[in-house]
């Protein structure tokens, strides 16, 4: 009884992190399945969006200027990848292994600004003494100041404008690039445009979450985004599996990411309420992916055939 109120008490933290984490994987879901990259930059970008997002606003700037700033930086470190893998030649995973690589560094740069340390690993924000946009100290409060509803907006506004962006000539382009690129390339697209705008919208939404998340939890650190990847590939793969046949519209396939995010960090409390040691939590999403990805082979081969007999049969 008592892990259940647990449970429950902790949920609004979990919806929390859901939609901060949300727009990290709509940021995936754009390489991941409208450009088909597995692009490992984001684990990189979530931290150099937190850490700018977070040395600004110490330094007196905006939150509002700081999250524009951090989106900036995202789509600065997407570039850089997007032009290693079309310019460059050099594979769109190995581009975005040698994007993260130098952002750790950079990152460590980044927080360092305006202190007399050279590189710091964290920079912490205090909600008291600075003008954050949202904490996650509020998350229970009834009133405006509550982060799920700053969040909520933040989120819709971004599906909102992806799915004009999408429907635009440009945005029907990129995901021609994805889709096929001989064909694109046959209709007069420049394919490798694609794919770096890709990159460069990705790697900015990803940065964007990395923003709030920083505000959210009080804290920007270097390794912020160890494992982004994996949570945006969590979050995609479940949206997909418990919503894909609902959701054929552009938009709500974008929302099942934020609502994937959210079951995953539903999921993850309730296990750690259960007493599972935080430090399995890796093994814990590599299970959650693995059970998910899975989940549409088990379907095709055990469910899909017996169907097909039966029509046969008919």
């Amino acid at each position: 009884m008592d892990v259940i109120f647990s449970f429950f008490n902790s949920l609004p933290g979990a919806v929390g992190q859901g939609l901060a984490w949300g727009i990290m994987a709509i940021g995936v879901y754009i390489t991941y399945r409208i450009l088909d990259i597995a692009d490992l930059t984001v684990d990189g970008s979530l931290a150099t969006g937190g850490a700018v997002c977070a040395v600004a606003i110490s330094m007196g700037m905006n939150p509002w200027a700081a999250l524009l700033l951090a989106v900036l930086a995202g789509m600065l470190a997407g570039l850089v990848t997007g032009l290693l893998h079309t310019a460059c030649g050099i594979p769109a995973i190995l581009s975005g292994i040698l994007t993260q690589l130098a952002l750790y560094s950079i990152n460590l740069r980044i927080m360092g600004i305006g202190s007399t340390a050279k590189t710091k690993a964290t920079v912490a924000l205090n909600v008291d003494t600075q003008p954050l946009l949202l904490s996650s100290r509020y998350v229970r409060s009834l009133e405006l100041n509550n982060p799920l509803v700053l969040l909520a907006i933040v989120t819709l506004a971004v599906i909102g404008i992806l799915y004009w962006f999408f429907g635009t000539e440009m945005g029907c382009s990129l995901r021609a690039t994805g889709a096929n690129q001989n064909m694109a390339r046959a209709q007069g697209i420049n394919t490798n445009f694609g794919k770096v705008l890709g990159l460069v919208i990705s790697n900015g939404l990803v940065s964007l979450s990395g923003a709030l998340l920083a505000q959210y939890q009080g804290s920007a650190a270097v390794d912020m985004g160890r494992g982004a990847i994996v949570i945006g590939l969590a979050a995609v793969i479940i949206g997909e599996v418990l919503f894909g046949k609902l959701f054929r519209n552009f938009a709500m396939k974008l929302g099942t990411c934020v609502i994937g995010a959210t079951i995953y960090y539903m999921v993850i409390t309730l296990v750690l309420r259960l007493g599972l040691e935080s430090t399995d939590l890796k093994l814990l999403t590599a299970l959650v992916v693995a059970f998910f990805l899975s989940v549409p082979y088990w379907k095709g081969k055990y469910f899909t055939k017996g169907r097909k007999g039966e029509k046969r049969h008919a």
